[in-house]
């Protein structure tokens, strides 16, 4: 199961600069305004080998009757039942106040694992000011400083060992594959020409479908595992039960292993389509694109070829998907788009032999070296795959920190030239010799 990690707290508690450490990024809005965090950011961190969701919520605040208070506590109410592991933000300046008691009461009745995070701690003399956190009697207490960073390590370790063990189930070493999409996009109508069986609710209506379906799918000598998914609509957009909605296709998304990512042939590659492609190759899952309501296209001998061309533009530098284009009503190429999926999980786990990389890379390596770094020369003597889940490969060289990301990119595209992964994202990494 994906692991879901919600950064809950009152306002100013320093949630949005926690998360944008955690992410690495500058997502969230930070001010010292009391409530600049309204509705959700959603981000991917790493530690110690594991992946997880990072969910930074707006400041919990009292049921009065202002509009976005109510949003705010109904978000924090859906972030905490969908998320695993909860952070709860504190302030080691301001101590114990009565948003943090109510909040709290909520947490103690919940069965997901709470880590209280004294915030704030900028300097050791104020590592003592947190004990008093102990009395909300939710166990260790975690002293860190989201603006420099320190004890986010020690916090870190402990919420990753914390993430649910992955258990076996009947479904293991299938594949799944998800339809994720804009809503009103065909999602759901594509699922049931798939299953030529009405499983999901089709209407006109976006937003029809809330939750993430799973149905195994055995037919035509395929065996897998097919969900249908929530359309992914702005996030400005996302209101109270559609977040949850969203959620829940996050963690398919998280959870799959090839996504079909729909858009509609009327409107073309959206921003928000590529913020969902940006959201699966950031998760190192297999894509394709589906460009669905094909039948209501004008069509000539040019058509599809200029279409082509206008998503890659939209798409680059990650041109090297397969795309097919789709209609739910004449069921036209909906099989070959399943065949498509298929055949990109089978790239995304395929292993390609140390002898061969080497054979093929390094005379392209040996004509067109790195650039050399302060009269440094870096020389790459070495390449393996790494045994991931997803396609990684190492080059073992003298001066790996000294690699630009445009000669790593020079490598990707000539294993994609030799090696066919298209639609797989590939890793390279840069190791000492």
């Amino acid at each position: 199961m994906a692991n879901i990690v919600a950064i809950v707290g009152r306002p100013n508690v320093g949630k949005s600069t926690f998360f944008n450490r955690l992410t690495e990024s500058r997502k969230a809005i930070v001010d010292e305004t009391a409530g600049v965090t309204r509705d959700r950011h959603y981000g991917r961190s790493e530690w110690n080998g594991h992946d997880f969701m990072v969910i930074d919520t707006g400041g919990y605040v009292s049921d009065n009757e202002d509009r976005f208070n109510k949003d705010i506590r109904k978000q924090v109410a859906i972030a905490l039942e969908e998320c695993s592991v909860i952070l709860f933000l504190v302030d080691v300046n301001a101590g114990i106040t009565n948003l943090d008691d109510d909040l709290a009461g909520i947490l103690r009745k919940t069965n997901k694992k709470v880590f209280v995070v004294a915030n704030k701690v900028d300097n050791p003399s104020l590592i003592g000011e947190a004990s008093e956190f102990y009395n909300f009697g939710l166990g260790e207490v975690y002293c860190t400083s989201s603006s420099n960073g320190s004890g986010t390590g020690d916090l870190l370790d402990d919420v990753v060992d914390s993430f649910d063990k992955v258990e076996l189930e009947d479904n293991e070493g299938i594949p799944k594959i998800s339809v994720v999409g804009r809503p009103n996009v065909g999602k759901s109508s594509i699922v049931n020409v798939f299953l030529n069986q009405e499983r999901n609710i089709v209407t006109d209506i976006s937003g029809t479908t809330r939750d993430s379906l799973d149905t195994r799918y055995k037919a035509f000598g395929h065996d897998f595992i097919l969900v249908d998914t929530a359309g992914v609509r702005k996030k400005s957009k996302v209101k109270d039960l559609e977040f949850y909605s969203v959620l829940r296709t996050f963690k398919a998304i998280e959870e799959s292993d090839v996504c079909m990512l729909m858009i509609d042939a009327t409107m073309g590659m959206e921003a928000q389509d590529l913020n969902i492609l940006s959201l699966i190759i950031k998760a190192r899952k297999g894509i394709i694109i589906m460009v669905n309501k094909w039948d209501l296209i004008e069509k000539d001998s040019n058509t599809i070829n200029a279409f082509t061309e206008k998503i890659k533009e939209r798409i680059a530098p990650f041109t090297d998907v397969p795309i097919v284009y789709t209609s739910a009503v004449d069921k036209q190429r909906v099989l070959k788009s399943l065949e498509l999926a298929l055949e990109v999980h089978e790239k995304r786990i395929g292993r390609v032999s140390t002898s061969k990389l080497n054979e093929v890379l390094l005379p392209y390596i040996e004509a067109t070296p790195p650039p050399s770094h302060r009269n440094k020369y870096i020389r790459i003597k070495y390449i393996t795959q790494i045994p991931t889940h997803t396609p990684a490969f190492a080059f073992y060289c003298n001066y790996p920190d000294h690699v630009k990301e445009s000669y790593k990119r020079f490598l990707e595209n000539k294993i994609r030239e030799h090696f066919d992964f298209s639609g797989v994202p590939i890793s390279i990494f840069m190791r000492k010799k």
